[in-house]
């Protein structure tokens, strides 16, 4: 099955043959080749994984200790080291997926994801348990970013909002029911495999998408008109992204040694010299990894700030209620999965209801009456949580109000990465992807992080956890308000710039 996949990369590369010259002929192609629901739900199986992986091992995290004898460092490491590769490496996949052909990119992302995986469910010590969740997040930082371009591509109109709605209910599906996935499957046992089923469960869905790839899913190649890639932007934003999430990540389960802060010093100027850099390529007639076409584009840096804002808030949510559900209220890994399920249920009502939401408010995507819900619920469930301090209905009331925080988030998820990504170049497509991805990933760093800042340092010492989640949840609204204010702000500038054209 392998060798198949393999032997499918250089026919459907194409990855020369369209180019930016004649873009006539490019959009037509384009548009002739436009993926039926299974090639979607191929490209999107993809996304699903990626972002299940993120999740589904926190779950998993007491069971691999207890297996392999790691060090509470070392199981850092299998959560950090994931996300560290993904983030470092989202720029350079896309811009990979602009000159190799994105459904190529796509492939050989999702074939290396597959064998990461496979070598994550059988790691015979937590040593190699962290190598392979490193090549993991690497081929994720392949895969993921030619899934945006592709749909970004191959459709248009109304089908391009629903595909991008559709990308959307998958990163909230994958990341609200990675809890629940993980939790049943580790109280299933299934061979007595464990954990590693966390993992294993991977390797058919992959096997499967590589195997239906070759014939549902078109080339989707719109070239940039240049074969070079800028080795030393690619350099920059993979140790500019470590410099950012790595001590992001690890820095408050350290206590904040001075390495944590020099990195994030250091992380600033890294930073200004590659978008120095970059102009200085794009000034000679260069490639460079990033155009700073997309950074002057107004819209799409508000986007960009917009997603940091609902990130920031998202992972960080998922985070704390698992902690709170687990051990402030003592529920099992299969309990509080359960309860998570009314956070995926709510997401899922809104997102599939988007369309007609969007209909009732003038055709526009309501992100910012989202972000209202959500910072209502995040309001509720804190006068909930205070309200019936160590009392069983706190569960009770918990359900529904999770509910309206997951219609919230479908509200905002679902349609947020269409607009941020409107109107930019096709040539541009992969690496604007990949910059939105980044983006999202190094979010969801910062507000693990802030939020993990707040929660323990109210936590204290006598683990009062309903303070806790109460002042997370303060956290929470504030971020869903922000998101509010920058959409609407974003939504300004988009109608001051078709006011001018």
């Amino acid at each position: 099955m392998t060798s198949q996949v393999i032997a499918a990369m250089p026919a459907c590369a194409d990855s020369g043959a369209m180019t930016s010259s004649n873009p006539a002929a490019s959009a037509s192609s384009i548009a002739s080749a436009t993926p039926g629901p299974l090639g979607l739900w191929v490209m999107l199986s993809g996304t699903f994984l990626v972002v299940l992986d993120f999740f589904i091992v926190n779950v998993a995290l007491p069971s691999m200790q207890h297996d392999l004898q790691a060090s509470a460092g070392t199981l850092q490491l299998v959560v950090a080291g994931y996300g560290l590769a993904t983030a470092a490496g989202l720029v350079t996949g896309g811009r990979l997926g602009d000159l190799f052909g994105r459904r190529r990119m796509f492939m050989l992302g999702l074939l290396l994801f597959t064998l990461a995986s496979a070598a994550c469910g059988v790691a015979p010590n937590a040593e190699l348990l962290v190598a392979a969740r490193v090549l993991q997040g690497l081929a994720g930082a392949l895969l993921q970013p030619q899934v945006l371009a592709m749909i970004g591509l191959a459709y248009t109109g109304e089908d391009r909002a629903r595909a991008f709605a559709a990308y959307g209910l998958t990163l909230g599906l994958g990341a609200t029911l990675g809890q629940l996935v993980g939790g049943v499957l580790i109280h299933a046992d299934l061979a007595g495999l464990g954990w590693r089923s966390c993992f294993l469960i991977n390797v058919p869905i992959g096997l499967l998408a590589l195997v239906l790839a070759p014939r549902v899913v078109p080339p989707l190649t719109q070239g940039s008109g240049s074969s070079r890639l800028d080795l030393a932007g690619v350099s920059l934003v993979a140790v500019g992204s470590v410099a950012v999430v790595l001590p992001l990540v690890e820095g408050r389960q350290q206590g904040w040694p001075l390495w944590s802060w020099l990195c994030l010093a250091a992380a600033v100027p890294l930073w200004g010299f590659f978008a120095s850099q970059q102009r200085r390529l794009a000034a000679r007639g260069g490639a460079p990894l990033v155009a700073p076409v997309l950074l002057a584009n107004r819209r799409f840096v508000t986007g960009l700030l917009t997603t940091l804002a609902f990130y920031a808030g998202t992972a960080s949510f998922y985070f704390v209620l698992a902690l709170y559900l687990q051990q402030g209220l003592a529920l099992g890994p299969l309990s509080s999965g359960i309860v998570f399920t009314a956070l995926a249920v709510g997401f899922f009502a809104t997102s599939m209801a988007g369309a007609r939401i969007a209909r009732r408010f003038g055709g526009k995507p309501p992100i910012a009456l989202g972000a209202l819900v959500l910072a209502a619920g995040h309001a509720l469930q804190c006068v909930n949580v205070a309200g019936w301090p160590g009392h069983t209905h706190v569960v009770a009331w918990t359900v529904p109000l999770l509910f309206v925080q997951g219609a919230g988030l479908g509200m905002v998820m679902a349609p947020l990465v269409s607009t941020v990504l409107a109107g930019l170049p096709p040539q541009h497509a992969g690496v604007a992807s990949g910059v939105l991805s980044m983006v999202q990933q190094a979010s969801n760093a910062l507000g693990v992080a802030l939020i993990g800042i707040l929660f323990y340092g109210r936590l204290g010492r006598e683990a009062d956890y309903t303070s806790a989640f109460g002042v997370a949840l303060v956290y929470l609204m504030v971020s869903a308000l922000l998101v509010a204010v920058l959409h609407w702000r974003g939504a300004r500038h988009g109608r001051g710039a078709e006011a001018i054209r």
